[in-house]
């Protein structure tokens, strides 16, 4: 995906769910920071939204612009209508969030998540591909360690969750140091 298709969805999807903002907390919320994130970073066909006033829309959106749809065909990515609550954030997540905002997008709202937020949310699902991302963000210098620290602790998951990420965050930067 790259930021113009980004912007593609944030119009798409805020039409849809006639609301004027909307948040973009999937791995193409990077897009929102750095519009020129590595091609590695915007590998994914699909942006997840959640409309912030209007959040029964999700399924709305899911059916109108979601994977197989019509908009999907037509443009080649796709818009996945997702509760924000399905998102495992850290406290305070909304006030550090990336403004979308321009023409392409009629002026509608996007709010990205943060590059550290975002890489805290990833590590909280803990997939390979989640985790390779993560490992990206910080080979790349997208974010730091320290703040991606502060993040995991400000995470909403348990102590046993929270000593894996911390653990899996100091083995690679480790890792990262020594190439």
């Amino acid at each position: 995906m790259t930021r113009a298709e980004l912007e593609h969805a944030i119009r798409a999807a805020c039409d849809v769910a006639q609301d004027t903002e909307l948040y973009v907390f999937g791995s193409q919320a990077i897009l929102g920071q750095f519009p020129h994130a590595p091609a590695s970073l915007r590998q994914s066909a699909e942006a997840d939204v959640a409309p912030k006033n209007r959040p029964e829309m999700v399924d709305a959106i899911d059916g109108a612009l979601g994977e197989l749809s019509q908009f999907h065909e037509t443009h080649g990515f796709y818009v996945h209508g997702v509760p924000i609550e399905t998102a495992t954030v850290a406290e305070g997540w909304r006030d550090r969030t990336v403004k979308v905002q321009n023409e392409n997008t009629h002026r509608r709202i996007g709010w990205c998540l943060e590059g550290h937020d975002l890489a805290a949310s990833k590590l909280a699902a803990f997939r390979d591909k989640d985790r390779e991302f993560v490992r990206t963000l910080l080979a790349e210098k997208l974010i730091n360690s320290r703040t991606l620290k502060k993040r995991i602790t400000q995470l909403p998951v348990t102590g046993e969750i929270r000593t894996r990420l911390l653990a899996w965050l100091e083995r690679t930067t480790r890792d990262l140091a020594a190439l």
